[in-house]
């Protein structure tokens, strides 16, 4: 089952994000059987992280949750708001995803 996991920065989280990258990184890494999609959320100017969403794939609610609650940024406490929903695989077109992770 699909679950999209809506993450939300903290205003003054940048300091954790920095400490905990390369542990988030791993994270991911361990999990990558998993992880359909992922990336950060940009203020406008492209620059600025606000926050993160995950497309993770798993065999229930349960198993989303415990996902998210181990995740290093989530532990730090990171973010202000943790959103998870299930949802369906609709679309789906990686030709028209952007070339760079900066999305050009």
């Amino acid at each position: 089952m699909l679950y999209i996991i809506y993450q939300e920065d903290r205003p003054d989280g940048a300091a954790i994000r920095a400490a905990q990258r390369n542990a988030h990184l791993a994270y991911l890494e361990r999990h990558s059987g998993i992880v359909v999609l992922g990336g950060a959320l940009l203020d406008e100017d492209g620059a600025t992280r606000t926050g993160s969403v995950l497309v993770i794939n798993v065999s229930g609610r349960a198993a989303a949750e415990e996902f998210s609650e181990n995740e290093p940024f989530r532990k730090a406490g990171l973010f202000r708001t943790v959103r998870i929903s299930r949802m369906r695989r609709g679309q789906w077109n990686p030709e028209a995803a952007p070339k760079s992770a900066e999305g050009n």
